[in-house]
């Protein structure tokens, strides 16, 4: 038997029993019939009655309950005409905040009516006497009397006690600032048999409220309130299940929202699936007229003015998210969702709305709220044909029904067939059909229809699914589906993730508040999410894009970029779950990625050669002048971070190690301090001129020195210049003396390099090695220089010194101070009494920083100031006698010479070099991913396992043994060198 809505008959006056024509198949008849003659006078009912009743003993406990429960309430409904019936308990419902003493006594008297209502309605639909759209008219009247009813009697209360003051206390929703919505199916008048009911509360400001309460607090509390009356489970039962998250943004917004503040949402990032649910939206209690004026002003959200074939990508989007799979000849009837499933329910309303929203702007005869309606508009305005009308209409009061059937059972809201045979096989019976094999026939028959149906509304588009499945984040419930793609991807908390999605959709992220972006997230999020879900903590980079996405000014640049090319949205999922640092550069500049696209990415060069043309080709602008200067700052920030950008992700993706970024980052910092240099001395001397013959160079010390730089290093330079005592002032129009020309030169060079532009910072510069220090001229005289370090010199400006190299400058003095650097460096020395200087120094270090932090690879006992004091110590005690030992400056070089030269045993330079590697590229990662001291309790888990992977040990606890046990091998070669500390 195929269910079929008969045509509604409500001004019928007979008795519901003379109406019934229909009653579910029963397996059991005896067992049906026991039940029945439990209840009083069944014996004398027509056959056809007594079948209907006994079949709610055997397929419904819920409704015979009801039944069974109160006798003589079925036989009055039973000897009643049902429309008689349904309009005495619509009235009592409307009415019952009237006489009711106490929120108890409303409570108690709304659960009756409820079930008398649905004890009816089951009645009228499993008998036949109503179909399809009867029901739901029936079902959603009475959400509307509940509703009201509870909202009159709040407001009465309220007024009762002095917190509100309507215009007429008879009449106290009229004038009361409260506009109560229905949406979904209840604004539609399509109500199920046991749904929640969607509703949105929203206030005018200047509401009667009195007393101490004002509008905000007064209404939220009477949202609340009202779910409680309607919501709470009693001895009586429920009303309704109440769902408030259709207001905007529930996430971050109360029950019960102020028409100002609903209205701005709407008009600012409202959603196109809002739209869609608005076009349902109805008001049902509260001050009426208001909420038809919201409704009215909304009505441009809703329904544009044209064509809407801007919203079409959207709502493709949107589709294509959700399998729309064509051509399948089966589905799995058990288990099957017939609202969310393949050829159900949804996919109806879908198809209808979409079209309303795309073409309702023009053609008003396309904005009405229910479904079967708008198929016969639909067709009347031209979009579909008669045939789809047909197809989707019988396919939808056939689902609809058949979740009636569902829904009765229990009292449940489900839409889910039973999955094992024998319910299966039961639920078809109650459906009417006399085997499973016919009611799986009529089901998928109709669900193909409707897949077919679906398919075609939008045939143009790539998949937007994820290949693990449907991803929707649509509306405010999570998706089933959705739930179960995400967690194949790899997420673990699924509903977080879900939640996470839904704010970018409510513009909660201020990257997010235009349709652009939202439409551009709509695009991408399946591949998004896909890549996230292929790094090492998919959660965990979920939520660094999250707050990436508060601080990115151009989401819409960065998803197009993402959008085109794979290998892009890879590199971007990873550098989130490893390298945050990296994620933020990205999400300031999303411009950065050009750079990994270029097929240059892949070369391993790291040269300062290389760099250098890189980066002045990357600043070079034509023009000079104060504009073309500022303007030069400018490109300068912007090729540092594309240069360390492309570092950090060359050493991510695994095309460098550890060592070639390090000197990758010395090389961008040398080349940008020597085009700076150049266009500072250029801009210097176009306002005072040169000092002619006079040269000037830039040292860069420690690890800029040593081409051991981080992600995160500062700079140490020292100027030094040289100059003709007999030619000592600048040729300028506002000439200088060289010793202040050198010092101002040397500050504005140090500004240009550090000043905040709108493009940032470019580097943090320290000059406190140059000679004297702090105390010291901000540029020193070269010739002063030697004589400074031989006669004046701490030890720790000389170990300071074995770092140092020349990186800008004029070519003719770099050979001149280099050469002077090494003759320095080759003094021959105390060699006990520098390992006590050195010895002293590091023991000062570890009293005044602390040496106990195990994650700082630079303080800790036995880290890396461990192993360049020991490399310092090595060329300073033997550079007289091996000249190898300032040919580079390297720390990791100096173990390997000292290592050829017997300087230190075998073993030792094996244990220190060894050391140096593991200590540096472990320090080196730390800079590339977090900002910052490095705590592993606040990092990210899946930044420590990243950096774990990268020395080669399994995990955290073992990197933590390694490198305890790594540091008290270097300790020990220290001492054993240098003497204990």
């Amino acid at each position: 038997m195929t269910i079929a809505g008969p045509t509604d008959r409500e001004a019928d006056p007979r008795p519901l029993r003379e109406r019934i024509t229909r009653a579910p198949v029963l397996a059991k008849p005896e067992a049906a019939a026991a039940a029945l003659a439990e209840i009083p006078g069944t014996s004398g009912w027509r056959a056809l009655v007594q079948t209907l009743v006994a079949a709610l003993a055997e397929h419904s406990p819920f409704l015979w309950r009801l039944a069974a429960g109160d006798a003589a309430r079925l036989e009055h409904l039973l000897d009643t005409g049902v429309g008689e019936s349904r309009a005495r308990i619509l009235d009592e419902t409307a009415n019952a905040w009237r006489h009711a003493a106490d929120a108890a006594a409303l409570m108690r008297d709304l659960r009756r009516a409820r079930a008398e209502h649905a004890l009816l309605v089951a009645l009228a639909d499993l008998g036949g006497a109503w179909g399809l759209e009867a029901v739901i008219a029936s079902l959603s009247a009475f959400a509307d009397a509940a509703v009201g009813s509870a909202i009159r009697f709040l407001l009465k209360q309220a007024a009762e006690t002095g917190r509100f003051n309507p215009p007429d206390p008879a009449d106290p929703e009229t004038g009361s600032g409260l506009a109560v919505l229905a949406l979904g199916k209840h604004g539609a008048g399509e109500l199920n048999y046991s749904s929640d009911i969607d509703i949105v509360l929203f206030y005018d400001p200047d509401a009667p409220v009195v007393g101490r309460a004002d509008p905000p607090s007064f209404f939220v509390r009477l949202a609340r309130d009202l779910v409680k009356l309607l919501q709470e489970r009693t001895g009586d039962g429920y009303v309704f299940r109440v769902d408030l998250r259709l207001r905007p943004d529930p996430g971050s917004t109360a029950p019960a929202v102020a028409l100002p503040t609903a209205f701005s949402y709407y008009e600012t990032v409202g959603q196109n699936w809002e739209r869609a649910a608005f076009i349902k939206a109805r008001a049902i209690a509260g001050d009426i007229a208001l909420g038809q004026h919201f409704l009215d002003e909304l009505r441009p959200f809703i329904w544009r003015k044209y064509f809407d074939f801007a919203t079409i990508a959207d709502i493709h989007a949107m589709k294509r998210q959700i399998h729309a799979v064509r051509g399948h000849s089966e589905i799995a009837v058990a288990g099957h969702d017939i609202k969310l499933g393949r050829g159900g329910i949804r996919e109806i309303e879908f198809f209808v709305q979409t079209q309303q929203l795309v073409f309702g702007g023009r053609r008003t005869t396309l904005r009405g709220r229910r479904t079967l309606d708008m198929l016969g508009a639909l067709v009347e305005d031209g979009w579909i044909t008669a045939s789809a009308r047909d197809d989707l209409t019988a396919a939808y009061i056939f689902l609809r029904t058949v979740e009636h059937r569902l829904q009765m059972v229990a009292d449940e809201q489900t839409q889910r067939l039973p999955i094992d045979p024998q319910s299966l096989e039961s639920f078809a019976r109650f459906c009417g059909f006399a085997t499973l094999a016919d009611f799986s026939a009529e089901l998928t028959r109709h669900a193909l229809v409707v897949q077919e149906h679906y398919a075609l509304l939008f045939e143009e588009g790539p998949e937007l699914a994820a290949e693990a499945g449907s991803l929707v984040f649509t509306g405010t419930e999570d998706d089933p589906e959705t739930m179960q793609t995400l967690q194949r991807l790899g997420f673990r908390d699924p509903a977080r993730v879900a939640e996470t999605v839904r704010g970018w959709h409510f513009g909660r992220r201020k990257a997010f508040t235009t349709a652009r972006a939202r439409e551009v997230l709509t695009e991408i999020t399946p591949a998004l999410l896909t890549a996230l879900g292929r790094t090492a903590a998919p959660d965990a980079a979920l939520a660094a894009l999250d707050e990436a996405f508060g601080r990115i000014p151009a989401v819409v640049e960065l998803l197009s970029i993402l959008r085109s090319n794979d290998r892009l949205l890879a590199l971007f999922a990873d550098l989130l779950g490893s390298a945050p640092r990296l994620t933020d550069v990205v999400a300031q500049s999303p411009h950065v990625l050009d750079a990994v696209i270029d097929p240059m990415f892949f070369s391993a060069a790291v040269d300062s050669r290389t760099v250098g043309e890189r980066v002045r080709s990357l600043v070079a602008l034509p023009g000079d002048g104060q504009g073309a200067f500022e303007e030069f700052l400018d490109k300068a920030r912007d090729a540092a971070r594309q240069e360390t950008f492309l570092t950090g992700a060359r050493l991510i993706s695994g095309i460098i190690p550890p060592e070639r970024a390090g000197e990758a980052y010395a090389a961008i910092a040398e080349s940008l301090v020597a085009v700076t240099l150049d266009k500072v001395r250029e801009a210097f001397a176009a306002e005072h001129g040169a000092v002619p013959g006079a040269r000037m160079v830039v040292l860069g010390f420690g690890r800029l020195g040593a081409r051991e730089m981080t992600a995160s290093s500062d700079l140490d330079l020292v100027s030094l210049y040289d100059f003709d005592p007999d030619r000592n002032r600048s040729d300028g129009v506002r000439p200088l003396d060289a010793t202040v020309y050198h010092a101002r030169l040397t500050q504005r060079l140090v500004s240009a390099l550090t000043v905040p532009t709108r493009r940032g910072r470019l580097y943090e510069v320290d000059m406190r090695l140059r000679p004297s220090g702090s105390q010291g001229p901000v540029a020193s005289q070269f010739r002063g220089f030697p004589d400074y370090y031989t006669s004046h010199a701490e030890i720790w400006e000389q170990m300071a010194l074995t770092r140092a190299r020349v990186i800008a400058g004029d070519e003719s003095l770099a050979a001149e101070v280099s050469a002077g650097v090494r003759a320095i460096l080759r003094r021959p020395r105390d060699r006990l009494a520098l390992a006590k200087e050195v010895r002293d120094m590091r023991a000062l270090i570890a009293s005044e920083k602390g040496d106990a932090d195990g994650w700082d690879m630079k303080l800790a006992r036995g880290g890396l100031f461990d192993l360049e004091f020991i490399a310092q110590y090595l060329v300073l005690a033997h550079a007289a006698d091996h000249a190898e030992l300032v040919a580079d400056v390297g720390t990791a070089r100096v173990f390997d010479v000292a290592g050829s030269l017997g300087l230190l045993a075998t073993e030792a330079a094996e244990t220190l070099r060894a050391a140096y590697r593991l200590l540096s590229d472990v320090f080196q990662w730390q800079r590339l991913t977090v900002e910052g001291r490095f705590d592993p309790e606040k990092v990210s888990p899946a930044v420590v396992a990243r950096i774990a992977s990268a020395v080669g040990v399994p995990d955290a606890r073992v990197l933590a043994l390694h490198l305890g046990e790594t540091r008290e091998k270097v300790r020990g070669v220290f001492e054993a060198l240098l003497g204990p500390i």
